[in-house]
């Protein structure tokens, strides 16, 4: 994790490189990094200085976040299995828009890992009987 001053080194290399360059773009491209780290150090300061003065989360707001995580975590699981046990019975282009829309649920660089699993999933389950039990 970067520190003031570990953000005010930064911005003094960027600043050296600026003025030793001859080319005008790297100038300005240095120029603009020595600025954002010297903008992150500013903000890191202030976050330092004014910490008191700032809204820290009650113990009772974080139980109570951690709750309705919860709850939404079982309304989606509950939502995703009612989907795969009627999979079957919907029509291909809503079963496209479904596949789509959940492989892209992931990380931005885990998007084709995780559009992969799914296929993998569906196409294993495609021919099973998903009915409820009593």
């Amino acid at each position: 994790m970067f520190t003031t001053k570990k953000y005010r080194a930064k911005a003094a290399a960027h600043g050296t490189l600026s003025k030793e360059s001859n080319d005008p773009v790297e100038m300005q491209k240095h120029k603009d990094s020595s600025d954002s780290f010297s903008s992150l150090a500013d903000n890191e300061e202030w976050l330092s200085d004014n910490f008191d003065k700032t809204l820290q989360p009650s113990d009772e707001k974080e139980s109570t976040h951690g709750a309705l995580a919860a709850e939404e975590e079982h309304v989606l699981r509950c939502l995703g299995a009612s989907v795969i046990m009627q999979w079957n019975t919907l029509p291909t282009k809503l079963q496209r828009e479904l596949f789509d829309t959940a492989g892209s649920m992931g990380q931005l660089l885990n998007t084709a890992e995780l559009r992969g699993q799914i296929a993998r999933f569906l196409h294993k389950h495609k021919d099973h009987d998903f009915g409820t039990q009593a």
